[in-house]
């Protein structure tokens, strides 16, 4: 039995090495296809089982395949990854000032069972200055980020506070991952 984590996120990575550092990473090349008028709860949960499946021909039986997925919710709306600085821009500006929800969602298929959940923080923002925004901007995180912003980097520099788990809204909630693991007894 193998753990196999369906992630290129190198925050995922890490994250996962503070559980055990006997992990392979087989990145997913899923469509990520999703329903976005479903609860962000849903939505995350499912684009998690669907990078699981995606890794699963790679796999054998009996390994273990962990997969992820954050997205940002707020105003009724799923920010995902900004495609542009544009859309950077105006994600950025969005969450100025506010509170809003980071959901990730993640999936575990192992051989004496599956199980997927999501873990929400909320995430209250700064007041962000037009050059806050441009500063952040430059420094090129907010590319690969759901939300257009990374806690974990200079995009902490943007963050008044949260009330939930901090890794969750790095996209990978160690804490829960690792106790479901340890209840399917594959650590």
């Amino acid at each position: 039995m193998a753990l196999i984590l369906a992630s290129g996120s190198p925050r995922r990575r890490e994250l996962m090495g503070f559980i055990t550092d006997s992990f392979t990473v087989k990145v997913s090349d899923a469509e990520e296809n999703t329903d976005f008028s479903q609860t962000p709860d849903r939505i995350v949960i499912s684009l998690a089982e669907q990078k699981g499946r995606a890794v699963m021909p790679l796999c054998s039986e009996n390994d273990v395949i962990i997969s992820a997925d954050t997205v940002v919710f707020i105003d009724g709306e799923v920010l995902g990854k900004p495609e542009n600085a544009d859309g950077a821009r105006a994600m950025l500006r969005h969450l100025s000032g506010r509170t809003h929800t980071v959901y990730t969602g993640v999936s575990i298929h192992a051989p004496n069972g599956t199980v997927s959940f999501s873990d929400k923080t909320d995430v209250t923002f700064n007041e962000l200055s037009d050059c806050d925004i441009e500063s952040y901007i430059a420094t090129g995180e907010p590319f690969d980020k759901a939300g257009a912003y990374g806690i974990q980097g200079k995009g902490a520099l943007l963050v008044k506070g949260i009330c939930g788990d901090f890794y969750n809204v790095m996209g990978f909630p160690v804490a829960r991952v690792y106790r479901e693991l340890k209840r399917l007894c594959v650590l």
